[in-house]
């Protein structure tokens, strides 16, 4: 069940105009308001991200280039909780479409827009709920990482990513698989079959 009161959406879109102007929908209806604006997911963005409690995030996804867009998705999980919507404004396959909590097109009508959302945001609740000791593919990658005993900074270096968002990714694989010491998660990557016993150092 959705709380009272009006939820919060951050836009990150390139285009100010369709940006104001999805602002503009959303703020004739009244549920959902948006509370930023981001053109692009540079580091001031990512922090601006992370401090904003965000309920939504509508995301362009031509602000990924075109390799890392089948991982944007990921890439907003590294900074907020918040349900992510792809906004479409290129065509894009199924398989890009799916790693969002949902999509809106440039076409549909402000009542559709606010049903999408409002969906968007129970499969979010959902999804949380059953993914709650599922590892992401990048918590997967940093769990190794740490298996093999890199220490943070150079995994951030490794992955070109903050030391922030590397604590925030070690936290999470914590709490998911509810083992706090380097040599418990090296066990649970062995086990996982995530690495073999020959990579890692003694």
């Amino acid at each position: 069940m959705m709380k009272a009161g009006h939820k919060k959406v951050l836009l990150i879109i390139p285009s100010m105009i369709v940006a104001r102007g999805i602002e503009a929908v959303l703020g004739e209806l009244g549920e959902f308001r948006v509370e930023g604006i981001l053109s692009d997911l540079s580091h001031s963005s990512e922090a601006r991200l992370r401090n904003m409690d965000a309920d939504v995030i509508i995301i362009d996804p031509v602000v990924f280039d075109y390799v890392s867009r089948m991982n944007g998705r990921s890439r907003i999980a590294e900074h907020t909780d918040a349900a992510v919507v792809a906004l479409k404004t290129i065509p894009m396959d199924d398989e890009q479409l799916k790693q969002y909590d949902g999509f809106i097109s440039m076409y549909d009508q402000a009542v559709t827009v606010v049903k999408k959302l409002r969906d968007s945001l129970s499969s979010r609740t959902e999804v949380a709920d059953s993914d709650e000791y599922d590892l992401s593919v990048r918590e997967k990658e940093i769990l190794v990482c740490v298996a093999k005993g890199m220490l943070n900074k150079e995994i951030a270096d490794h992955f070109s990513i903050s030391i922030h968002t590397v604590i925030t990714h070690r936290k999470n694989i914590t709490r998911k698989t509810g083992i706090k010491t380097v040599a418990g998660l090296t066990v649970y990557a062995l086990l996982n079959n995530l690495i073999d016993s020959g990579s890692i150092e003694l």
